[in-house]
């Protein structure tokens, strides 16, 4: 069980962390291109990366870090902060305010704390194993639709399917619900946790990408897996699905599994 001063350190990282968001967003970014599925790092990025490890350091002194642009440090009481400074880097660096900060914490390699930080739109939610999550304080519950056909999927970008088969089921789900909405990287998330999205369903996500999510979903109801149906955790593949209930989350799978 993660204990009292773990939850107010990450959310003191979540404050660290959007006092330098709103002091760069639309602004200097400072932005150097590099090679990879994210292909854009600002200043923001690794100013607020820096500063988290310093503030965990100091107050989590045994734990492990793993970070997107700094790499990892090996903790020694079991539990490993998982860091994310800005998700969405791309929204970020065009002035889109759907990017956020992820943090979060692993225990024995599960994750059990995740902090989705909106530091623009002052929008926070917080999920703990175990705890109702919490958005700015307030309980939520994601959407309890179950009929494919009245649901709102979201993706970040069609471009993640990337093999005709991966192609093939994204359209065979885009075909079977509602609407289908692009953009959000981890905000979309958050908004699946408060049932304003009903599914969610992306591929190669790293480790720091899902950490964070995993406990906000799950505390409001939701339920996110890997494709296969299987449980987030350390080793993950990346590919991953979310939504808002159980029953709905059993017909996507049996959709992408050849069997809806």
């Amino acid at each position: 069980m993660i204990d009292v001063r773990r939850i107010e350190l990450a959310e003191k990282l979540a404050d660290a962390a959007g006092e330098i968001v709103l002091k760069y967003f639309r602004g200097d970014i400072r932005a150097e291109y590099k090679e990879s599925a994210s292909p854009i790092v600002t200043i923001a990025d690794t100013e607020i990366e820096a500063e988290l490890r310093n503030i965990i350091m100091k107050e989590d002194p045994e734990a492990g870090i793993i970070g997107e642009e700094f790499g990892s440090v090996t903790g020694k009481n079991g539990y490993t902060w998982i860091l994310d400074p800005i998700d969405g880097t791309i929204a970020f660096s065009t002035g889109k305010p759907l990017f956020a900060t992820l943090i979060g914490l692993f225990y024995d390699d599960k994750p059990e704390l995740g902090v989705i930080d909106q530091a623009y739109t002052r929008e926070r939610w917080v999920g703990l194993t175990g705890v109702q999550s919490k958005f700015n304080g307030v309980t939520i519950n994601s959407a309890s639709e179950t009929d494919l056909k009245k649901c709102k999927l979201s993706t970040t970008s069609p471009g993640m399917f990337q093999s005709d088969e991966e192609k093939e089921i994204f359209n065979k789900l885009t075909s079977s619900v509602h609407i289908t909405s692009y953009g959000g990287d981890a905000y979309q998330y958050a908004l699946c946790a408060m049932g304003n999205i009903d599914i969610v369903i992306e591929k190669y996500l790293s480790l720091h990408d899902w950490a964070a999510l995993v406990p906000v979903i799950k505390g409001a109801g939701g339920i996110i897996t890997d494709w296969k149906g299987n449980e987030l955790v350390k080793g993950s593949s990346g590919d991953v699905i979310v939504t808002g209930n159980p029953v709905l989350h059993d017909k996507v799978l049996s959709l992408i599994n050849g069997k809806g």
